[in-house]
Protein backbone atom coordinates (compact mmCIF):
# COMPACT_ATOMS: atom_id res chain seq x y z
CA UNK A 1 0.00 0.00 0.00
CA UNK A 2 2.84 2.43 0.72
CA UNK A 3 5.47 1.21 -1.76
CA UNK A 4 3.83 0.22 -5.08
CA UNK A 5 3.54 3.04 -7.68
CA UNK A 6 0.28 4.83 -7.01
CA UNK A 7 -1.28 4.53 -10.45
CA UNK A 8 -0.63 0.81 -10.73
CA UNK A 9 -1.84 0.19 -7.17
CA UNK A 10 -5.08 2.11 -7.67
CA UNK A 11 -5.82 0.29 -10.93
CA UNK A 12 -5.23 -3.09 -9.29
CA UNK A 13 -7.54 -2.28 -6.38
CA UNK A 14 -10.07 -0.48 -8.57
CA UNK A 15 -10.75 -3.34 -10.98
CA UNK A 16 -12.78 -5.48 -8.54
CA UNK A 17 -14.44 -2.31 -7.17
CA UNK A 18 -15.53 -1.32 -10.68
CA UNK A 19 -16.96 -4.78 -11.26
CA UNK A 20 -18.76 -4.62 -7.90
CA UNK A 21 -20.27 -1.21 -8.68
CA UNK A 22 -21.37 -2.20 -12.17
CA UNK A 23 -22.96 -5.33 -10.77
CA UNK A 24 -24.67 -3.36 -7.99
CA UNK A 25 -26.13 -1.07 -10.65
CA UNK A 26 -27.47 -4.16 -12.41
CA UNK A 27 -29.55 -4.99 -9.33
CA UNK A 28 -31.74 -1.95 -9.89
CA UNK A 29 -31.51 -1.93 -13.69
CA UNK A 30 -32.59 -5.58 -13.93
CA UNK A 31 -35.79 -4.87 -11.99
CA UNK A 32 -36.56 -1.83 -14.15
CA UNK A 33 -35.88 -3.76 -17.37
CA UNK A 34 -38.02 -6.79 -16.57
CA UNK A 35 -40.83 -4.80 -14.93
CA UNK A 36 -40.86 -2.62 -18.06
CA UNK A 37 -41.80 -5.77 -20.00
CA UNK A 38 -45.14 -5.78 -18.15
CA UNK A 39 -46.07 -2.88 -20.49
CA UNK A 40 -47.32 -0.70 -17.65
CA UNK A 41 -46.11 2.82 -16.91
CA UNK A 42 -47.55 2.49 -13.40
CA UNK A 43 -45.52 -0.68 -12.72
CA UNK A 44 -42.33 0.91 -14.08
CA UNK A 45 -43.06 4.02 -12.05
CA UNK A 46 -43.44 1.91 -8.91
CA UNK A 47 -39.88 0.63 -9.23
CA UNK A 48 -38.69 4.23 -9.53
CA UNK A 49 -40.73 5.26 -6.50
CA UNK A 50 -39.38 2.46 -4.29
CA UNK A 51 -35.86 3.19 -5.47
CA UNK A 52 -35.85 6.16 -3.09
CA UNK A 53 -36.42 3.80 -0.13
CA UNK A 54 -33.64 1.53 -1.37
CA UNK A 55 -31.44 4.63 -1.43
CA UNK A 56 -32.28 5.16 2.26
CA UNK A 57 -31.37 1.54 3.06
CA UNK A 58 -28.13 2.00 1.12
CA UNK A 59 -27.48 5.27 2.96
CA UNK A 60 -27.60 3.46 6.30
CA UNK A 61 -25.33 0.71 4.98
CA UNK A 62 -22.82 3.18 3.56
CA UNK A 63 -22.93 5.24 6.77
CA UNK A 64 -21.77 2.29 8.88
CA UNK A 65 -19.64 0.80 6.10
CA UNK A 66 -17.70 3.94 5.20
CA UNK A 67 -17.66 5.15 8.80
CA UNK A 68 -16.06 1.94 10.05
CA UNK A 69 -14.07 1.29 6.87
CA UNK A 70 -12.30 4.66 6.82
CA UNK A 71 -11.27 4.16 10.44
CA UNK A 72 -10.13 0.57 9.72
CA UNK A 73 -7.89 1.60 6.82
CA UNK A 74 -6.19 4.30 8.88
CA UNK A 75 -5.70 1.96 11.87
CA UNK A 76 -4.27 -0.78 9.67
CA UNK A 77 -1.89 1.81 8.23
CA UNK A 78 -0.76 2.43 11.84
CA UNK A 79 -0.63 -1.35 12.56
CA UNK A 80 -3.38 -1.10 15.23
CA UNK A 81 -5.05 -4.46 14.53
CA UNK A 82 -7.20 -4.71 17.69
CA UNK A 83 -8.79 -1.31 17.17
CA UNK A 84 -9.55 -2.16 13.55
CA UNK A 85 -11.14 -5.51 14.54
CA UNK A 86 -13.31 -3.88 17.19
CA UNK A 87 -14.55 -1.31 14.70
CA UNK A 88 -15.33 -3.98 12.09
CA UNK A 89 -17.67 -5.80 14.50
CA UNK A 90 -19.23 -2.60 15.82
CA UNK A 91 -20.05 -1.29 12.35
CA UNK A 92 -21.48 -4.61 11.14
CA UNK A 93 -23.82 -5.35 14.04
CA UNK A 94 -24.97 -1.73 14.30
CA UNK A 95 -25.99 -1.80 10.63
CA UNK A 96 -27.79 -5.11 11.11
CA UNK A 97 -29.83 -3.62 13.97
CA UNK A 98 -30.62 -0.50 11.96
CA UNK A 99 -31.86 -2.68 9.08
CA UNK A 100 -34.28 -4.51 11.38
CA UNK A 101 -35.61 -1.15 12.61
CA UNK A 102 -36.20 0.08 9.04
CA UNK A 103 -38.03 -3.16 8.24
CA UNK A 104 -40.32 -2.90 11.26
CA UNK A 105 -41.23 0.77 10.82
CA UNK A 106 -41.71 0.39 7.07
CA UNK A 107 -44.13 -2.51 7.43
CA UNK A 108 -46.16 -0.63 10.06
CA UNK A 109 -46.58 2.44 7.84
CA UNK A 110 -46.51 0.84 4.38
CA UNK A 111 -49.14 2.83 2.49
CA UNK A 112 -48.28 6.27 3.95
CA UNK A 113 -44.64 5.49 3.16
CA UNK A 114 -45.50 4.72 -0.47
CA UNK A 115 -47.27 8.08 -0.83
CA UNK A 116 -44.36 9.84 0.87
CA UNK A 117 -41.95 8.29 -1.62
CA UNK A 118 -43.92 9.88 -4.46
CA UNK A 119 -46.51 7.26 -5.42
CA UNK A 120 -49.67 8.30 -7.22
CA UNK A 121 -53.03 6.55 -6.73
CA UNK A 122 -52.52 4.51 -9.90
CA UNK A 123 -48.96 3.53 -8.94
CA UNK A 124 -49.87 2.70 -5.31
CA UNK A 125 -50.90 -0.99 -5.74
CA UNK A 126 -47.65 -1.78 -7.54
CA UNK A 127 -45.56 0.32 -5.15
CA UNK A 128 -46.91 -1.36 -1.99
CA UNK A 129 -46.47 -4.84 -3.49
CA UNK A 130 -42.82 -4.07 -4.32
CA UNK A 131 -42.15 -2.12 -1.13
CA UNK A 132 -43.54 -4.76 1.26
CA UNK A 133 -41.01 -7.34 0.06
CA UNK A 134 -38.01 -5.00 -0.26
CA UNK A 135 -38.42 -4.01 3.41
CA UNK A 136 -37.99 -7.65 4.46
CA UNK A 137 -34.48 -7.60 3.07
CA UNK A 138 -33.40 -4.35 4.80
CA UNK A 139 -31.34 -6.05 7.56
CA UNK A 140 -29.02 -7.95 5.25
CA UNK A 141 -29.01 -5.20 2.62
CA UNK A 142 -27.57 -2.71 5.13
CA UNK A 143 -25.09 -5.15 6.66
CA UNK A 144 -23.95 -6.41 3.22
CA UNK A 145 -22.87 -2.91 2.32
CA UNK A 146 -20.88 -2.73 5.56
CA UNK A 147 -19.06 -5.99 4.80
CA UNK A 148 -18.43 -4.93 1.21
CA UNK A 149 -16.87 -1.63 2.25
CA UNK A 150 -14.87 -3.06 5.13
CA UNK A 151 -13.33 -5.68 2.84
CA UNK A 152 -12.57 -2.99 0.28
CA UNK A 153 -10.91 -0.70 2.83
CA UNK A 154 -8.70 -3.60 3.90
CA UNK A 155 -7.49 -3.97 0.32
CA UNK A 156 -9.54 -7.17 -0.23
CA UNK A 157 -11.80 -5.83 -2.96
CA UNK A 158 -11.69 -9.19 -4.78
CA UNK A 159 -13.68 -10.85 -1.98
CA UNK A 160 -16.21 -8.03 -2.12
CA UNK A 161 -16.48 -8.41 -5.90
CA UNK A 162 -17.24 -12.15 -5.67
CA UNK A 163 -20.00 -11.59 -3.12
CA UNK A 164 -21.70 -8.78 -5.03
CA UNK A 165 -21.30 -10.38 -8.47
CA UNK A 166 -22.78 -13.71 -7.40
CA UNK A 167 -25.88 -12.01 -6.04
CA UNK A 168 -26.37 -9.95 -9.20
CA UNK A 169 -26.15 -12.96 -11.48
CA UNK A 170 -28.78 -14.70 -9.37
CA UNK A 171 -30.97 -11.57 -9.47
CA UNK A 172 -30.90 -11.41 -13.27
CA UNK A 173 -31.91 -15.08 -13.43
CA UNK A 174 -34.66 -14.84 -10.80
CA UNK A 175 -36.33 -11.69 -12.20
CA UNK A 176 -37.94 -13.25 -15.31
CA UNK A 177 -38.60 -16.51 -13.44
CA UNK A 178 -40.56 -14.89 -10.61
CA UNK A 179 -42.16 -12.04 -12.59
CA UNK A 180 -43.38 -14.05 -15.58
CA UNK A 181 -43.09 -17.81 -14.98
CA UNK A 182 -44.60 -17.65 -11.48
CA UNK A 183 -46.76 -14.64 -12.44
CA UNK A 184 -45.76 -12.63 -9.36
CA UNK A 185 -45.50 -9.28 -11.18
CA UNK A 186 -43.62 -6.46 -9.46
CA UNK A 187 -43.55 -8.46 -6.20
CA UNK A 188 -41.51 -11.08 -8.05
CA UNK A 189 -38.90 -8.45 -8.91
CA UNK A 190 -38.68 -7.52 -5.23
CA UNK A 191 -38.30 -11.15 -4.13
CA UNK A 192 -35.56 -11.62 -6.73
CA UNK A 193 -33.72 -8.62 -5.30
CA UNK A 194 -33.81 -9.62 -1.63
CA UNK A 195 -33.00 -13.30 -2.29
CA UNK A 196 -29.99 -12.21 -4.34
CA UNK A 197 -28.94 -9.72 -1.70
CA UNK A 198 -29.08 -12.49 0.93
CA UNK A 199 -26.72 -14.65 -1.14
CA UNK A 200 -24.32 -11.70 -1.37
CA UNK A 201 -24.57 -11.21 2.38
CA UNK A 202 -23.61 -14.85 3.07
CA UNK A 203 -20.67 -14.77 0.65
CA UNK A 204 -19.36 -11.47 2.00
CA UNK A 205 -19.57 -12.76 5.57
CA UNK A 206 -17.63 -15.85 4.50
CA UNK A 207 -15.03 -13.60 2.84
CA UNK A 208 -14.32 -11.95 6.19
CA UNK A 209 -13.16 -15.32 7.54
CA UNK A 210 -10.67 -15.89 4.72
CA UNK A 211 -7.14 -14.68 4.11
CA UNK A 212 -5.87 -11.93 6.35
CA UNK A 213 -9.21 -10.12 6.62
CA UNK A 214 -10.62 -8.93 9.92
CA UNK A 215 -13.00 -11.46 11.52
CA UNK A 216 -16.48 -10.32 12.52
CA UNK A 217 -17.36 -11.47 16.04
CA UNK A 218 -20.04 -10.16 18.37
CA UNK A 219 -17.61 -10.22 21.32
CA UNK A 220 -15.66 -7.36 19.71
CA UNK A 221 -18.63 -4.97 19.54
CA UNK A 222 -17.82 -1.78 21.45
CA UNK A 223 -20.77 0.23 22.77
CA UNK A 224 -18.56 3.26 23.31
CA UNK A 225 -19.12 6.79 22.16
CA UNK A 226 -15.54 7.00 20.85
CA UNK A 227 -16.26 4.27 18.30
CA UNK A 228 -19.59 5.70 17.20
CA UNK A 229 -18.02 9.15 17.00
CA UNK A 230 -15.51 7.75 14.50
CA UNK A 231 -18.32 6.08 12.54
CA UNK A 232 -20.18 9.40 12.43
CA UNK A 233 -17.03 11.22 11.41
CA UNK A 234 -16.22 8.83 8.57
CA UNK A 235 -19.77 7.90 7.56
CA UNK A 236 -21.71 11.16 7.78
CA UNK A 237 -20.73 12.27 4.25
CA UNK A 238 -22.03 8.95 2.88
CA UNK A 239 -25.23 9.21 4.89
CA UNK A 240 -25.72 12.75 3.63
CA UNK A 241 -24.95 11.80 0.04
CA UNK A 242 -27.13 8.68 -0.11
CA UNK A 243 -29.82 10.01 2.20
CA UNK A 244 -30.23 13.17 0.18
CA UNK A 245 -30.21 11.11 -3.01
CA UNK A 246 -33.33 9.48 -1.59
CA UNK A 247 -34.86 12.84 -0.68
CA UNK A 248 -34.00 14.13 -4.16
CA UNK A 249 -35.71 11.12 -5.75
CA UNK A 250 -38.82 11.65 -3.62
CA UNK A 251 -38.94 15.32 -4.61
CA UNK A 252 -38.33 14.38 -8.25
CA UNK A 253 -41.22 11.88 -8.20
CA UNK A 254 -43.56 14.35 -6.53
CA UNK A 255 -42.61 17.16 -8.92
CA UNK A 256 -43.10 14.84 -11.93
CA UNK A 257 -46.40 13.46 -10.56
CA UNK A 258 -48.65 16.18 -12.07
CA UNK A 259 -47.25 15.31 -15.51
CA UNK A 260 -48.47 11.70 -15.26
CA UNK A 261 -47.13 8.19 -14.63
CA UNK A 262 -45.12 8.35 -17.87
CA UNK A 263 -43.09 11.28 -16.49
CA UNK A 264 -42.34 9.40 -13.24
CA UNK A 265 -41.41 6.28 -15.22
CA UNK A 266 -39.14 8.28 -17.54
CA UNK A 267 -37.25 10.01 -14.74
CA UNK A 268 -36.85 6.67 -12.95
CA UNK A 269 -35.32 5.13 -16.07
CA UNK A 270 -32.95 8.09 -16.51
CA UNK A 271 -31.81 7.72 -12.90
CA UNK A 272 -30.94 4.06 -13.50
CA UNK A 273 -29.01 4.82 -16.67
CA UNK A 274 -27.00 7.62 -15.08
CA UNK A 275 -26.34 5.49 -12.00
CA UNK A 276 -24.96 2.74 -14.20
CA UNK A 277 -22.80 5.21 -16.13
CA UNK A 278 -21.35 6.64 -12.91
CA UNK A 279 -20.81 3.27 -11.23
CA UNK A 280 -17.56 2.49 -13.02
CA UNK A 281 -16.16 5.90 -12.07
CA UNK A 282 -17.22 5.44 -8.44
CA UNK A 283 -15.62 1.98 -8.41
CA UNK A 284 -12.41 3.54 -9.68
CA UNK A 285 -12.53 6.05 -6.85
CA UNK A 286 -13.14 3.25 -4.36
CA UNK A 287 -9.84 1.75 -5.48
CA UNK A 288 -8.25 5.04 -4.44
CA UNK A 289 -9.81 5.15 -0.96
CA UNK A 290 -7.77 2.37 0.74
CA UNK A 291 -4.62 3.78 -0.88
CA UNK A 292 -5.57 7.22 0.42
CA UNK A 293 -6.36 5.92 3.93
CA UNK A 294 -3.24 3.78 4.32
CA UNK A 295 -0.88 6.48 3.05
CA UNK A 296 -2.57 9.26 4.98
CA UNK A 297 -2.27 7.15 8.14
CA UNK A 298 1.41 6.57 7.30
CA UNK A 299 1.82 10.35 6.64
CA UNK A 300 2.87 9.80 3.01
CA UNK A 301 0.97 12.84 1.77
CA UNK A 302 2.66 13.08 -1.63
CA UNK A 303 1.30 9.65 -2.50
CA UNK A 304 -2.20 10.77 -1.47
CA UNK A 305 -1.97 13.77 -3.82
CA UNK A 306 -0.57 11.67 -6.65
CA UNK A 307 -3.46 9.26 -6.29
CA UNK A 308 -6.04 12.05 -6.31
CA UNK A 309 -4.76 13.67 -9.50
CA UNK A 310 -4.43 10.29 -11.22
CA UNK A 311 -8.07 9.49 -10.40
CA UNK A 312 -9.41 12.91 -11.41
CA UNK A 313 -7.71 12.86 -14.82
CA UNK A 314 -8.67 9.27 -15.59
CA UNK A 315 -12.28 9.55 -14.44
CA UNK A 316 -12.90 12.85 -16.22
CA UNK A 317 -11.67 11.45 -19.53
CA UNK A 318 -13.83 8.35 -19.06
CA UNK A 319 -16.94 10.38 -18.18
CA UNK A 320 -16.51 12.65 -21.21
CA UNK A 321 -16.59 9.59 -23.47
CA UNK A 322 -19.57 8.02 -21.68
CA UNK A 323 -21.46 11.33 -21.67
CA UNK A 324 -20.98 11.72 -25.44
CA UNK A 325 -22.27 8.20 -26.09
CA UNK A 326 -25.24 8.72 -23.79
CA UNK A 327 -26.15 11.98 -25.55
CA UNK A 328 -26.07 10.40 -29.01
CA UNK A 329 -27.89 7.18 -28.13
CA UNK A 330 -30.36 8.59 -25.57
CA UNK A 331 -33.55 7.43 -27.41
CA UNK A 332 -32.26 3.89 -27.77
CA UNK A 333 -31.19 3.71 -24.12
CA UNK A 334 -34.58 4.85 -22.82
CA UNK A 335 -36.39 2.43 -25.15
CA UNK A 336 -34.48 -0.53 -23.70
CA UNK A 337 -36.32 -0.07 -20.41
CA UNK A 338 -39.70 1.26 -21.56
CA UNK A 339 -40.60 1.37 -25.24
CA UNK A 340 -43.39 3.91 -24.88
CA UNK A 341 -43.34 7.11 -27.00
CA UNK A 342 -44.36 9.34 -24.09
CA UNK A 343 -41.74 7.88 -21.76
CA UNK A 344 -39.04 8.09 -24.44
CA UNK A 345 -39.83 11.72 -25.31
CA UNK A 346 -39.71 12.76 -21.66
CA UNK A 347 -36.61 10.72 -20.79
CA UNK A 348 -34.43 11.65 -23.76
CA UNK A 349 -34.31 15.36 -22.91
CA UNK A 350 -33.49 14.68 -19.25
CA UNK A 351 -30.78 12.18 -20.15
CA UNK A 352 -29.14 14.52 -22.65
CA UNK A 353 -29.08 17.43 -20.21
CA UNK A 354 -27.34 15.23 -17.64
CA UNK A 355 -24.85 13.85 -20.18
CA UNK A 356 -23.62 17.39 -20.90
CA UNK A 357 -22.45 17.88 -17.30
CA UNK A 358 -21.59 14.24 -16.57
CA UNK A 359 -17.82 14.84 -16.71
CA UNK A 360 -18.05 17.22 -13.71
CA UNK A 361 -18.60 14.25 -11.43
CA UNK A 362 -14.96 13.21 -11.79
CA UNK A 363 -13.73 16.12 -9.67
CA UNK A 364 -16.79 16.19 -7.40
CA UNK A 365 -16.77 12.50 -6.45
CA UNK A 366 -12.98 12.11 -6.13
CA UNK A 367 -12.79 15.20 -3.93
CA UNK A 368 -15.59 13.90 -1.74
CA UNK A 369 -13.97 10.46 -1.42
CA UNK A 370 -10.58 11.89 -0.47
CA UNK A 371 -11.98 14.34 2.08
CA UNK A 372 -14.08 11.61 3.66
CA UNK A 373 -11.21 9.12 3.84
CA UNK A 374 -8.78 11.52 5.51
CA UNK A 375 -11.39 12.54 8.11
CA UNK A 376 -12.28 16.03 6.81
CA UNK A 377 -15.90 15.52 7.81
CA UNK A 378 -17.28 19.05 7.38
CA UNK A 379 -16.19 19.75 3.77
CA UNK A 380 -16.84 16.13 2.77
CA UNK A 381 -20.38 16.28 4.17
CA UNK A 382 -21.04 19.62 2.47
CA UNK A 383 -19.98 18.28 -0.92
CA UNK A 384 -21.97 15.10 -0.35
CA UNK A 385 -25.07 17.19 0.41
CA UNK A 386 -24.58 19.76 -2.32
CA UNK A 387 -25.38 17.87 -5.53
CA UNK A 388 -28.47 15.95 -4.41
CA UNK A 389 -29.63 18.14 -1.57
CA UNK A 390 -28.55 21.74 -1.11
CA UNK A 391 -28.93 22.50 -4.82
CA UNK A 392 -31.15 19.78 -6.30
CA UNK A 393 -34.07 19.76 -3.85
CA UNK A 394 -34.96 23.49 -4.05
CA UNK A 395 -34.12 23.66 -7.76
CA UNK A 396 -36.47 20.85 -8.80
CA UNK A 397 -39.41 22.77 -7.28
CA UNK A 398 -38.31 26.21 -8.48
CA UNK A 399 -37.49 25.15 -12.05
CA UNK A 400 -40.59 22.96 -12.40
CA UNK A 401 -42.75 25.91 -11.31
CA UNK A 402 -41.03 28.21 -13.81
CA UNK A 403 -40.54 25.91 -16.82
CA UNK A 404 -42.76 22.88 -16.24
CA UNK A 405 -41.40 19.49 -17.27
CA UNK A 406 -38.35 21.10 -18.91
CA UNK A 407 -37.39 22.51 -15.52
CA UNK A 408 -37.48 19.00 -14.02
CA UNK A 409 -35.41 17.60 -16.89
CA UNK A 410 -32.66 20.21 -16.51
CA UNK A 411 -32.46 20.28 -12.70
CA UNK A 412 -29.70 17.68 -12.25
CA UNK A 413 -27.45 19.33 -14.83
CA UNK A 414 -27.80 22.75 -13.15
CA UNK A 415 -27.11 21.15 -9.76
CA UNK A 416 -23.93 19.54 -11.13
CA UNK A 417 -22.63 22.90 -12.33
CA UNK A 418 -23.21 24.59 -8.98
CA UNK A 419 -21.62 21.70 -7.05
CA UNK A 420 -18.48 21.82 -9.19
CA UNK A 421 -18.11 25.55 -8.48
CA UNK A 422 -18.06 24.71 -4.76
CA UNK A 423 -15.90 21.57 -4.98
CA UNK A 424 -12.92 23.07 -6.83
CA UNK A 425 -11.83 25.69 -4.23
CA UNK A 426 -12.54 23.35 -1.28
CA UNK A 427 -10.36 20.56 -2.64
CA UNK A 428 -7.54 22.84 -3.82
CA UNK A 429 -7.35 24.35 -0.33
CA UNK A 430 -6.93 20.90 1.26
CA UNK A 431 -4.27 19.88 -1.27
CA UNK A 432 -2.27 23.03 -0.49
CA UNK A 433 -2.45 22.25 3.24
CA UNK A 434 -0.70 18.91 2.68
CA UNK A 435 2.59 20.69 2.05
CA UNK A 436 2.66 21.91 5.68
CA UNK A 437 1.94 18.52 7.27
CA UNK A 438 4.89 16.61 8.78
CA UNK A 439 6.14 13.49 6.98
CA UNK A 440 7.62 10.38 8.71
CA UNK A 441 11.13 11.71 8.08
CA UNK A 442 10.25 14.82 10.14
CA UNK A 443 9.26 12.75 13.21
Amino acid sequence: MTKTPVGRLICRLAFPCIISMLVTAFYNMADTFFVGMLQSNSATGAVGVVFSLMAIIQAVGFFFGHGSGNFISRELGKHHLDEASNMAATGFFSALAAGFLICLLGQLFLEPLAYLLGSTDTILPYATAYLRVILLGAPWMTSSLVLNNQLRFQGSAAYAMVGITSGAILNIGLDPLLIFTFDMGVAGAAWATIISQFLSFCLLLAGCARGGNLRIHVSRVQFKWSYYAMIVRGGLPSLARQGLASVATICLNQAAGPFGDAAIAAMGVVQRIMMFGASAMIGFGQGFQPVCGFNYGARLYDRVKQGFWFCVKSSTAFLCAIGALGFVFAPQLIAVFRDDPEVIACGVAALRFQCVTFCFQGWIVMSNMMLQTIGRTAPATFLAMARQGIFFVPLVWILSALFGMVGIQVTQAVSDCLTLLCAVPIQLKVLREFSSLPSPSDA
